[in-house]
């Protein structure tokens, strides 16, 4: 008997068909993979099964959960679902915590109020749970505030939060999105024991083709909010019967067409015939400890350590590591966004380290920044056409209105959106459509750098791909040199020339992408290299254990 069973869903917001005639069923101790492009429906299947619905929505169809009609269920009746027999993670964990808790606090919540267990008790619970998920009491305290972590920490109290009641069904939206492949392949262990352990079932959402495979007994894939293909997961993304499924599939694994500008003359590397346009020397970051009484600190944390590196026009370099190693803190760094310790950041031959805002105006108008979090970088109150705009204040001359109309329209044309979006706010566009609004913000001055902190990691396998061919185009056509900071292997591969290794805030590691990763040298390469998922070698292993 299924757990989950939806038949014949259909969903319609202020009057706009959302969902389809959408089928789907999870079973007790089943994964159930739901793929699909940004704005297929994904997310809204999985609210519908919450009811977290918008007040206008309206669903037609079957939605049944262990025997209970979700769809004719009161609030009261959700009330008490929702957190207990069925959890979800949430695709942006840092919307979905409350920034004036604690995560001890937001764990603990859900457990005090579906069981009724003291503060003390709570609390112990909550403690072992985000020590499951990677997150050990002695380094992450109850005490802090999800402003004080990562983004990959955030995402995996989210999950603690969703798991802490060991719920039947699981709803995981993205569930590994913003996470490291070795803390990836930890917390898709997790899922497995969950699912093992309490034959929870689990509908896994996710772009990535590689972890759905991984993890997913069947998979349903759907495309403009119907379901275009679903069955076993290895036979059916091995087949490709239906053309989106094979779309999907060869977009996984696309590598864009560019130039490569790592080397010239004679095999000689171009760093050293060529004017760097970044140069970080010898930089370290300290953050003061945290208070532990009215006159004492604890020990400073480093979160960079005594890093060198150089760029130059036109290059792409990854910086790639664990979460948590000081990639984003680098990314600010090199931005002017924060001082350094000690050490030199210089741009164009210019010293940027402490200067002030009228002193970095210049450097500003060439340096751009792709934001790892797309909804938290946007003001909501504020229409796309501003939000895009944004950069333009720092030109020597201002366009006027229909100058940056002209110029917005362009931008959201060329990452894939429509210039009719520029009258729209951020809500009302998905995750992945978001992250193109920023990648559009940071590329409408057509700078010389672009700072890209994880600026695919929201986005599905389609647009991943054309994303990734619109920033080698500008790379071939405008010289824009991109820091980009992943976590994706994949995408390191297929766009970069050079990739930084960074480990407890250190450059462990440096080289052509392919000798990298190829052939890496460093404990921290190596590890990150073997827990990085392969859609082919996944299909290949599911089919032997079916055989």
């Amino acid at each position: 008997m299924s757990l989950l069973e939806i038949g014949n869903l259909s969903l319609s917001i202020g009057g706009t068909p959302i969902l389809r005639n959408i089928e789907l069923s999870v079973s007790p101790g089943e994964v159930m993979g739901l793929v699909g492009e940004s704005g297929s429906g994904k997310s809204m299947t999985a609210l519908t099964i919450m009811q977290l619905l918008p007040w206008v929505a309206r669903a037609t169809g079957r939605v049944t959960f262990d025997g209970v009609d979700i769809l004719a269920a009161s609030e009261d009746q959700m009330c008490a679902l929702r957190g207990d027999d069925i959890g979800m993670v949430f695709q942006e964990p840092m919307t979905a915590l409350n920034p004036v808790k604690t995560i001890g606090e937001q764990v603990a919540e859900g457990i005090r109020w579906h069981t009724r267990a003291s503060r003390a008790d709570a609390e112990e619970r909550a403690r072992k749970m985000l020590d499951r998920v990677g997150l050990p009491s002695a380094q992450f305290p109850l005490s802090r505030y999800p402003h004080e972590l990562s983004g990959g920490q955030r995402q995996r109290v989210v999950i603690a939060i969703a798991c802490a009641l060991k719920p039947k069904l699981l709803i995981a939206d993205e569930p590994t999105t913003a996470l490291d492949v070795v803390l990836q392949a930890q917390i898709l262990d997790l899922l497995r024991d969950l699912v093992a352990e309490n034959r929870m079932g689990l509908l896994l959402i996710s772009h990535d083709l590689a972890v759905v495979t991984e993890m997913a007994d069947r998979i349903t894939i759907l495309r403009h909010g119907e379901v275009m293909e679903a069955g076993d997961t290895a036979r059916t993304l091995s087949e490709q019967l239906h053309p989106y499924t094979r779309q999907l599939a060869q977009a996984s694994m696309h590598v864009p067409a560019r130039a490569k500008t790592y080397e010239v003359g004679q095999g000689k590397p171009l760093l050293q015939v060529a004017k760097p346009l970044l140069q970080v020397e010898r930089v370290t970051r300290d953050y003061p400890g945290r208070r532990t009484s009215l006159f004492k600190r604890s020990a400073p944390t480093r979160a960079v350590d005594n890093v060198s590196f150089s760029m130059i026009s036109g290059q792409s370099v990854a910086l790639v590591g664990r979460s948590g190693c000081g990639k984003s803190t680098l990314a600010r760094l090199v931005l002017a966004l924060d001082e350094p310790t000690s050490g030199a950041i210089r741009f164009r031959g210019q010293d940027i380290a402490g200067k002030s805002e009228a002193d970095l105006k210049s450097a500003r108008r060439d340096m751009q920044v792709v934001f790892q979090d797309p909804y938290g970088s946007f003001d909501p109150r504020q229409k796309v056409e501003r939000l895009v705009a944004e950069p333009l204040h720092v030109l020597e001359r201002k366009p006027d209105s229909a100058e940056r109309r002209e110029m917005v329209a362009k931008a959201l044309h060329e990452v894939g959106l429509s210039p009719r979006d520029m009258d729209k706010y951020p809500h009302e566009f998905s995750g992945g459509q978001r992250q193109r609004l920023s990648i559009a913000r940071a590329i409408i001055t057509r700078p010389k750098l672009v700072v890209a902190d994880e600026p695919v990691s929201a986005l599905d396998v389609s647009i991943r791909a054309q994303i990734l061919d619109l920033f080698a185009g500008l790379n071939q056509k405008l010289g824009i040199a991109y820091l980009f900071i992943t976590h994706d292997l994949t995408v390191a591969r297929a766009i970069t020339d050079e990739v930084m290794v960074m480990h407890d805030g250190r450059i462990v590691e440096r080289g052509k992408t392919s000798e990298v990763l190829d052939h890496p040298q460093s404990e921290a390469a190596r590890a990150l290299v073997t827990a990085a998922p392969d859609l082919h070698r996944a299909i290949a292993r599911r089919l032997r254990e079916q055989e």
